[in-house]
């Protein structure tokens, strides 16, 4: 088992720190604290934690303790990584309805039984003015500024909040706090990690090992998969959706995502890669749903993409739109040139002229990310965009 183990870490890793440690605690069998953070800035999570999702589960399956930390606390502060800008400061209210929906969907991957979860506010919410103050006073302003979107920032004259500094301190402080024995993340939490060794070391602690796994890109083919660009495929949305998002994505990235999130034995990968571009995609699609809602979901989401646009029901390709405002139904019908004003447009729906995924709108509906709108006997259609 620590064999299979080590060898999907080395396939699926991009950098393993440091890596003879942990190849030489797993051959000795040493059952390791695994720890994997997740702060909830929005309610879903995404196809693109699968990559990190599963490596945790294949801790769990060679004996080793998962610790899922939601970050209900520092996603107050946000997470610089990555970012040309400051985030926006969520309310505790926002932070802790998106963590209420976080635990469902990770267990569609991880064993209950066999996961240990906190909420970082556990800890660092109890923190006195004075532990602060001690924590921020093991490391210099210097090492955290060397991190490469700060340091982008202060080139290009970007301002950088003051409160974005704690976040590197207060995640690497969840380290101490569970005392893990191993943290994982996508590329663009390497700092964090490294950092949270060096925060360990001070605080007495042996370092925790650290993996980081490749980033996911989302839907627009570029950009990474991110629940704030609003360019994802959620866990939780309903199996024509992910349908839907998953055959949206460009053809090049159907091996990516087979390899990344399929959980598809190597051959199966390899037969599927040898069929025509959109049927690999198709295959893709329905494997997702599969693993996310079951068999019987994933055939009824293929049966109905097949109608929809196969049979030309709908065009194959369905132009993107971003309405200006998702929750104006009426408004995005006329801002598509659909109807000549708001009167027309809300006696379209109000007549069953217009249908969102194939069921027919209602005007209090508040229009998704994927979602495909469609209007009129011509059937023009939009997926929509939101984010």
């Amino acid at each position: 088992m620590a064999e299979t183990l080590w060898q999907l870490l080395c396939e699926r890793g991009v950098q393993i720190h440091v890596a003879e440690d942990l190849r030489q605690r797993l051959e000795r069998g040493d059952r390791l604290r695994v720890k994997l953070g997740m702060d909830p800035t929005a309610p879903d999570v995404h196809v693109g934690h699968l990559v990190v999702l599963d490596v945790l589960r294949a801790f769990q399956d060679a004996g080793h303790t998962a610790v899922l930390i939601v970050g209900d606390y520092t996603a107050r502060i946000g997470d610089p990584s990555g970012r040309s800008e400051t985030r926006p400061i969520l309310s505790q209210e926002e932070v802790e309805a998106n963590a209420r929906t976080y635990f469902d969907q990770v267990y569609k991957v991880l064993d209950p039984a066999r996961t240990e979860v906190h909420g970082n506010a556990e800890w660092l919410a109890e923190m006195s003015a004075a532990d602060i103050l001690r924590l921020l006073g093991k490391k210099t302003l210097q090492a955290v500024l060397q991190r490469e979107d700060f340091a982008a920032r202060l080139r290009d004259g970007n301002p950088i909040g003051a409160h974005e500094i704690l976040y590197p301190f207060s995640q690497a402080y969840d380290s101490v706090a569970v005392r893990a024995d191993v943290e994982i993340g996508g590329t663009d939490q390497l700092f964090n990690l490294l950092f949270a060794r060096e925060i360990q070391e001070a605080y007495g602690q042996p370092p925790q090992q650290v993996a980081v796994f490749p980033l996911l890109e989302g839907l627009d083919g570029v950009r990474k998969m991110s629940k704030s660009l609003g360019n994802y495929i959620g866990l939780d949305e309903p199996p024509a959706v992910i349908y839907g998002k998953a055959m949206s994505i460009p053809d090049r990235l159907t091996e990516r995502y087979l390899r990344l999130v399929s959980r598809l034995p190597g051959e199966e990968i390899e037969r599927i890669l040898r069929l025509e571009p959109r049927d690999a995609k198709a295959a893709l699609a329905r494997r997702l749903v599969e693993r996310l809602h079951g068999p019987e979901a994933a055939a009824a989401a293929e049966e109905e993409f097949e109608r929809r646009f196969r049979r030309r029901e709908l065009p194959e390709i369905v132009p993107d739109h971003r309405p200006a405002d998702p929750g104006d139904l009426v408004g995005t019908i006329v801002e598509l040139g659909w109807q000549p004003n708001r009167s027309h447009a809300r006696r379209a729906v109000e007549q069953g002229g217009v249908r969102i995924d194939g069921r027919r709108a209602r005007l209090s509906d508040v229009l998704r990310d994927g979602e495909i709108l469609e209007h009129g006997k011509k059937r023009d259609a939009v997926r929509i965009r939101v984010g």
